[in-house]
């Protein structure tokens, strides 16, 4: 299948590398010129221009850094460049009204558009294990699952345009919360004198048991190989954390959902950010409650 990626950076790379493994023609563009020399070399066609990238495609796949350029970038180089019966899929988080309003307007001019969300960070993205939180019509998720599958390990329909940015927003919201929990608990086993090592043998397997703890530990030297163990470098960013936060709050806002958990995560993380670790690993996080 030919297809269009457009957005190359940590994330977008793995993924438009792993859809060219999987024998589909990736005609990719990127504003950064080092950005489309590793797709080139990962053996995508570099292109001169998104327009060009998206002429002939089949499918187009984006992931970009926010609402406001994927709204300019799909009404200025998609709608009515891309053939009428490309399947247009956003991997981008951004927020939900945005994501209905586009696929809204590219539904206007005879498209069908989903937004796809990701989870599970860089590494996953270059292994192939990203989950899909999918939304769009029930046509539109059966035509984007194939391509979707190339890159991930999970692709789920959460519903209707925009639900897959409901999703991605409600988990994220969620693990920002649960990793500082976990921070926390960390530091309070180990001011009562209790071995790391030991606590996480034990809560890992009691109710206190959550993926921030067993999979993606903030502690170094305890549980599976996690960013901790590299001095908090690589993995998720705090600033997409934060990032991510920021559109749970304006969701719970709009909704007028009480969310006390969130707003507390989303302030700590902002003033994370704030103290110049914007980069680090959201689990760096640690170094601040300590």
């Amino acid at each position: 299948m030919k297809i269009a990626f457009i957005g190359l950076g940590n994330m977008g790379g793995g993924m438009a590398a792993n859809l060219v493994k999987a024998g589909h023609e990736l005609r990719a563009f990127d504003l950064s010129p080092a950005a489309l020399t590793k797709a080139a070399e990962n053996g995508c066609i570099a292109q001169p221009d998104p327009q060009g990238a998206v002429r002939g495609a089949c499918a187009v796949v984006s992931m970009l850094p926010n609402g406001v350029i994927v709204d300019d970038f799909y009404h200025t180089h998609v709608i009515g460049h891309a053939p009428g019966d490309a399947i247009l899929i956003d991997c981008s988080t951004i927020d939900v009204a945005t994501a209905r309003r586009v696929a809204g307007d590219a539904a206007d001019k005879g498209y069908i558009m989903v937004d796809a969300p990701v989870s599970g960070g860089i590494a996953a993205a270059d292994g192939g294990t990203l989950t899909f939180m999918v939304g769009g019509s029930a046509d539109g998720f059966a035509r984007a699952q194939p391509v979707l599958s190339a890159m991930g390990k999970a692709v789920i329909h959460a519903g209707g345009a925009g639900a897959g940015q409901a999703a991605k927003i409600c988990n994220n919201m969620l693990l920002g919360a649960s990793m500082i929990a976990t921070c926390e608990a960390f530091i309070l086993a180990e001011k009562l004198g209790l071995d790391l090592q030991t606590f996480y043998d034990i809560s890992s397997k009691a109710s206190g048991q959550n993926w921030s703890m067993t999979s993606y530990c903030p502690v170094p030297g305890v549980g599976p190989q996690s960013p901790a163990d590299n001095d908090y470098q690589g993995g998720f960013a705090a600033a997409l954390m934060l990032k991510d936060l920021r559109l749970a709050m304006a969701a719970a806002a709009d909704t007028g959902a009480n969310v006390p958990m969130g707003t507390r995560a989303a302030e700590l993380y902002e003033a994370f950010n704030i103290s110049g670790q914007g980069s680090t690993d959201f689990s760096g996080i640690i170094k601040n409650l300590k």
